[in-house]
């Protein structure tokens, strides 16, 4: 038991926080993609180690839902464009809405990131 706890410290102390709610939202629909795909996680094994699993961004955005800090409306386009990979354009008129909901959505969540110490 002590040695899984250490080694858990030891990640946890060279763990590198996300730079913003975008950049941690879109790793987390990069994981869940490759989970679906039928790839397995271990902590401290990826390019950078993280400071959470992808289930932790997934329970502060539905605790943020359940509060109704978050509505249906962000949750799809948080969905849709994350699973795009890329941001929806603001000077794109088909997609200025979405483009408001999206930086909302990130904004709501960006705060709960920083308290959890996800994001810088």
């Amino acid at each position: 038991m002590n040695v899984v706890v250490s080694s858990l410290r030891r990640i946890s102390d060279r763990a590198e926080p996300f730079q913003n709610a975008e950049e941690a939202w879109f790793w987390f629909i990069a994981a869940m993609k490759a989970r679906e795909d039928g790839a397995r996680f271990t902590a401290g094994m990826g390019k950078a180690v993280r400071p959470c699993e992808p289930v932790d961004i997934y329970k502060v955005m539905e605790r943020l839902y359940r509060m109704r800090r978050l509505q249906i409306d962000h949750v799809k386009v948080l969905r849709h464009y994350g699973r795009r990979g890329v941001a929806p354009d603001q000077y794109y008129a088909r997609e200025m809405i979405a483009h408001r909901l999206w930086r909302e959505a990130l904004h709501i969540l960006e705060i709960s990131l920083k308290a959890k110490g996800i994001v810088q």
